[in-house]
């Protein structure tokens, strides 16, 4: 009880130099949560915007599909199987016609794939619903992402050459009109491509009834068993690269967090050995007066980690209400982002929760008090009668 009496009282007459360790660690801390939950919120957003748009409940690819090979493109389609086709008049699947083509923007060539989806459909979370208003027309209505806009210089309401095979191998070509830039951030819908209505896009290539990939709905019930001729994805494997990619980039906020964390311990590092210097005759007057070298060491240890708990409540008072600011309102990003190869949305939502917090506080009191202990080793040698003449060694 009197080393905690002591080290109290030592903490309060220190002052300034008290409230600047504070200021730091808590600086520390919060903006520690911050990263982290920037970064969870992050890949959470991605995920559902990911399974939203693209993965919905798995996939079935046709067995030729390889969706990093646009060569297999040509062979990679066939007959949705009965299964699926029940599926689909369901509501509870959508098909995806995917054929390889050329485009000529600004007198330039590009490659790009045709991708032919149904306008009535609820699956993925894409604005295909305005294809219908052009459907019965001569015109091939298309839609686009907004980095295949940057990159070709298209805007709603432009028309762009193409040119495709159909199953029979023989060229044809037609000018698509764009009707749509959607503004998603996604590179597995936008990234070179052009969304079609499906008939049209089979009725282009010749292929009736046919598809590439059938996506299901989120959360279906059960999974169709089909022909070997298609393959099931599931989220394991549909969501690989983009968790790889995750996790890859972990490695980034782990060493923001070890940085900020060794800045905040490095102050209270110094401070310590300073304390010490300074409290050299104090240490030889406890000696004196029968306090074990150990004794001495809990006090100086003591006090550090009351300066990570006094940083761990000065955190929550001021950060409490930033960090519940940004997860309420995102933070947003500049436009410049979208040259990122990563899927990355413009506005970001932190995601906090009560594990984080506490695992971190808890990470900032045990370093601050390993950080404590490591300067005051010199007092184990230390003589009384050195300490009280102003001496360390």
């Amino acid at each position: 009880m009197l080393i905690i009496k002591l080290a109290f009282r030592n903490i309060i007459h220190s002052g300034l130099r008290t409230w600047l360790n504070v200021l730091v660690l808590s600086f520390a801390f919060v903006l520690i949560i911050l990263i982290e939950g920037l970064y969870d919120g992050m890949s959470e957003q991605v995920k559902d915007a990911e399974i939203d748009s693209h993965v919905g409940g798995g996939q079935f690819w046709q067995k030729e599909y390889d969706p990093y090979d646009s060569f297999s493109l040509e062979r990679s389609h066939s007959e949705i199987p009965a299964e699926l086709k029940q599926e689909i008049e369901r509501g509870n699947a959508s098909a995806v016609f995917i054929v390889s083509a050329s485009i000529f923007p600004r007198n330039l060539i590009q490659s790009v794939s045709l991708k032919g989806i149904d306008p009535d459909q609820k699956i993925v979370n894409l604005p295909v619903s305005i294809l219908k208003k052009e459907i019965d027309t001569n015109v091939i209505p298309g839609i686009i992402g907004s980095r295949m806009a940057k990159s070709t210089g298209l805007q709603t309401g432009d028309y762009v050459s193409a040119r495709w095979r159909n199953i029979n191998g023989t060229f044809d070509a037609g000018d698509i009109k764009i009707v749509k830039v959607i503004d998603i951030n996604l590179p597995s819908v936008d990234k070179g491509q052009i969304w079609i209505p499906l008939e049209k896009l089979r009725n282009m290539v010749q292929a009736p009834g046919q598809a590439t990939v059938i996506t299901l709905k989120k959360n279906i019930d059960r999974i169709p068993a089909v022909s070997r001729n298609w393959i099931f994805k599931d989220y394991n494997y549909l969501l690989k690269d983009l968790n790889d990619n995750i996790n890859r980039k972990r490695l980034y906020s782990n060493f923001v967090f070890s940085l900020l964390l060794g800045m905040a311990l490095l102050a209270v590092f110094d401070t310590q050995v300073l304390s010490i210097f300074r409290r050299r005759k104090e240490i030889g007057t406890l000696m004196a007066l029968g306090m074990t070298r150990w004794s001495i060491i809990g006090l100086f240890t003591l006090e550090g980690c009351l300066l990570g708990i006094l940083a761990f409540i000065a955190g929550t008072v001021y950060g409490y209400p930033i960090l519940a600011y940004l997860a309420k309102v995102g933070l947003v990003l500049p436009r410049m982002i979208e040259r990122s190869q990563f899927a990355i949305l413009l506005t970001l939502y932190p995601k906090y929760g009560l594990r984080l917090y506490l695992i971190t506080g808890m990470i900032l009191c045990m370093s601050v008090i390993v950080v404590s202990f490591l300067p005051t080793r010199t007092i184990t040698n230390l003589k009384p009668t050195d300490a009280l003449k102003g001496k360390l060694s």
